[in-house]
């Protein structure tokens, strides 16, 4: 090897080792938008060719619809929305979307679009005080839930079977809240929907989920080693792995920097509960999981992947991240405050699987449309 040939091997070397961190896992393709993104969502829109169309909502009102794998985003107005905190949002096709709001009281509301976001239809609210939505996920635009802090001792769940009218599911069957339990808003994932099961999670003077293998009409509660016992630590977000796995990720947002008891799992459906035996570095506000034995996790200080069904838990990135949602293995999206938003780049060696045949690369910069 020629002296020359060396030097530019060397150079070559030493580029690849100081890449930042950030971007070998996160292409960032939006941000500095006045809000704080916590709603993440995205489907394959067939009528697009299969390109992924995402979705993504959080404070001030602000709604970004890219039906163009984020080369550009659309900001969407939602009538008299403009003060609301959407934290929630169901992407369904590059046409109809649900969207959640949280606040007390008409703060706390759920709207849809069928036309890609130019109109919305409020579709429920309600006027007490004590009416705090946590989380919405559907299993279909006509089959959906939405998670509520409790109402009388008991959390609210409400239910559409026609994806127009809402009514709270019967709460007789449910274990009632301990004095000051609820769910948390951070990233809409407190709420699992698994065909007939239903998961969330919850947090203050324990941590716990609650589970239904019949869409609402029993109810089992089993209490989790996660960080607990103030009003700000506990379960956040939760996500069903291979077979009978389930993950739950949280800690205390007050304490972001607390790294023990921020991630646990079960391998027979929530019945028992073990921390991971290496855990992500800090509080976490969303897990998703990506396929067979791959999850990815996220918060404030940064972002954390495991290869073995959250057992591990290794070091990603430092980016403040609030939610990650994945399509699949090549495909996913994170979002956080500054009206962050930011694509998955797959290490492992594989192209990143796009729909459309002619554009494999991934986009290089975005802009937000009004």
């Amino acid at each position: 090897m020629t002296a020359m040939v060396l030097a530019i091997h060397i150079m070559l070397l030493l580029t690849l080792n100081i890449v930042p961190e950030e971007t070998q896992w996160w292409k960032v393709q939006t941000s500095g938008l006045d809000t704080n993104l916590r709603g993440v969502s995205a489907t394959y829109s067939w009528d697009l060719k299969g390109m992924p169309v995402v979705w993504a909502s959080g404070s001030n009102g602000v709604v970004l619809r890219s039906i163009d794998f984020g080369k550009t985003w659309k900001r969407l107005q939602v009538a008299d929305g403009d003060k609301l905190d959407f934290r929630g949002i169901v992407a369904l096709s590059e046409k109809t979307a649900y969207l959640m709001s949280s606040g007390e009281g008409e703060k706390s509301r759920i709207y849809k679009t069928t036309d890609g976001g130019e109109t919305w239809k409020l579709q429920y609210t309600d006027k007490h005080k004590e009416f705090f939505l946590d989380s919405i996920a559907c299993l279909s635009e006509t089959h959906c839930f939405a998670l509520g802090d409790p109402l009388d001792g008991k959390f609210l769940l409400l239910k559409t079977t026609d994806g127009a009218n809402w009514n709270p599911l019967p709460s007789e069957n449910l274990p009632r809240a301990l004095p000051g339990e609820g769910a948390f808003a951070a990233s809409n994932t407190c709420l699992l929907l698994s065909g007939a099961d239903i998961f969330f999670g919850t947090g203050g003077p324990e941590a716990r989920v609650f589970h239904s293998p019949d869409s609402g009409q029993s109810w089992t509660v089993t209490e989790t080693p996660i960080a607990h016992g103030n009003a700000s630590s506990g379960i956040f977000s939760i996500a069903r792995g291979v077979g009978k796995d389930l993950v739950v990720v949280g800690g205390d947002y007050q304490n972001p920097e607390r790294a023990s008891s921020v991630a646990a799992y079960s391998r027979d459906e929530g019945k028992t509960w073990q921390l991971s035996t290496q855990q992500p570095g800090g509080y976490r506000s969303s897990v998703a999981h990506i396929k067979g034995s791959l999850l990815v996790v996220a918060g404030p200080n940064g972002g954390n992947i495991s290869y073995d069904s959250a057992i591990r838990w290794n070091h990603m990135h430092s980016l403040n991240f609030n939610s990650v949602a994945f399509l699949d293995f090549y495909t996913g999206w994170a979002v956080g405050p500054g009206g962050s938003i930011a694509l998955f780049v797959n290490r492992v060696g594989f192209d990143i699987r796009y729909r459309a045949p002619h554009d494999r690369q991934p986009r290089a910069a975005s802009t937000v449309a009004d």
